[in-house]
């Protein structure tokens, strides 16, 4: 007998082994597949949840009102702020503006520290009429997070915006108003949740 053939059996019994390994592999590749695919069909809802708690959701909303095919008309525009502890000397750099439903807008407001010691603020929005909110459509705002300011820092933010072109018709003037209050460490947290629902 030539000892360098194997015998029938010997084969068999070592291909076992080599079946089996393939096994868990095709195995580990399905559930590769499947896991993708179903990471994949989740992403839109994980997206969509993600831009609603830092509050991006609103630049999808805001981009959908701009290609918007009803026509704009003039709105009177009208900004004020205040500072409810008084530590912020806070105004924006524009009173009013006219505008057209549709188009976005620019402001600017400015904020001073005047006290000797750091400063953490959250700004917090109100609308007037009131019902008139739900039509603002926020790109960028300051508001979207609290702010810290350094002692005597004087700093310009950036409110960018447009109003939804399906602005009620007896809304001719709308005001848009920041109050900035000033908030410990701890609480700023609570506020800024605040903020983000009234926005």
């Amino acid at each position: 007998m030539n000892p360098e053939l194997s015998p029938v059996g010997s084969t068999t019994a070592d291909s076992r082994p080599r079946v089996g390994s393939n096994v868990r592999i095709a195995s580990i590749l399905v559930i590769v597949v499947v896991g993708s695919l179903l990471f994949v069909a989740a992403q839109p809802r994980l997206y969509r949840a993600f831009c609603e708690w830092t509050g991006l959701y609103d630049i999808d909303r805001a981009e959908q009102v701009a290609v918007s095919s009803l026509p704009g008309r003039p709105v009177t525009l009208e900004f004020d702020a205040n500072s409810h502890d008084g530590g912020l000397l806070f105004r924006p750099q524009t009173n009013s503006l006219a505008v057209k439903t549709g188009e976005i807008v620019h402001v600017i407001y400015r904020v001073e520290n005047t006290r000797d010691s750091t400063v953490i603020g959250q700004a917090v929005p109100s609308y007037g009429p009131q019902h008139a909110g739900g039509y603002v459509k926020k790109l960028e705002c300051f508001c979207f997070k609290q702010q810290t300011f350094a002692p005597h820092e004087v700093r310009e933010m950036d409110v960018v915006f447009l109003i939804d072109p399906k602005l009620p018709d007896d809304v001719a003037t709308l005001t848009l108003s920041y109050t900035f209050f000033e908030v410990p460490a701890g609480g700023a947290k609570a506020l800024a949740t605040s903020a983000e629902v009234r926005t």
